[in-house]
């Protein structure tokens, strides 16, 4: 299976460049469909077979709030690199690399909520390998392009831009939306989103291609 030869050959990479190190942080970017929550949780599991305490830090924490969104008229847009508080995530892994002996809360999107979860998750000093997970990880504008010292490990998720619509529509088919409403909501904004990442993201370490 491609999403196990994945995470296995990711965690080998992440082993050998980590040495003695006690906390190692691997950014996993990709356009928004290409399977990044599924790898990095395949990818969690794969470190703990190998007896390494993994933790996912996802930038999806940082979506600002719809509120927010609706009162800077962005609503629309939900998801777009200006939709999120991308200086807070910054802040937060240069706390994770400094303070690695305390617990840390972090934020995590709830999906069925449409928000995030304040303290939804908790990084402890046994997460030795955290997978900052997201879409804009590697573009290289401001304020994106500060967290590019923070990453011991930069790895690009790909995915043919054809499938990723199939993938983006579907996800809106699944909230039962109509096919043309769901299609229209892709186009709108889900889609230029992956064009961007595709287009605008600098090279990474490395690049895998998605699959299950």
């Amino acid at each position: 299976m491609r999403l196990e030869a994945n995470a296995a050959y990711l965690a080998e990479m992440a082993l050998a460049r980590a040495g003695a190190s006690r906390r190692f942080i691997m950014a996993l970017a990709g356009p928004p469909g290409a399977g990044k929550s599924t790898l990095s949780e395949a990818l969690v599991a794969e470190f703990d077979r190998r007896g390494q305490g993994a933790a996912i830090v996802p930038m999806d924490g940082f979506h600002l709030d719809n509120a927010v969104l609706e009162a800077r008229g962005m609503l629309a847009r939900k998801g777009a690199p200006f939709t999120f508080d991308a200086d807070g995530y910054a802040a937060l892994l240069k706390r994770l690399r400094e303070e690695q002996d305390r617990d840390i809360a972090v934020p995590v999107f709830d999906r069925s909520l449409d928000l995030a979860r304040a303290g939804g998750s908790i990084i402890t000093a046994d997460h030795r390998f955290l997978i900052a997970e997201g879409n804009y990880l590697l573009l290289p504008e401001a304020p994106w392009a500060q967290m590019a010292e923070l990453f011991d490990l930069t790895v690009m998720l790909a995915a043919p831009l054809e499938e990723l619509r199939e993938r983006l529509v579907g996800r809106w088919l699944a909230q039962g939306l109509s096919p043309q409403d769901a299609l229209a909501r892709a186009m709108s904004n889900d889609i230029p989103n992956a064009e961007l990442v595709v287009k605008s993201s600098v090279t990474a370490d490395l690049e895998i291609t998605s699959g299950k």
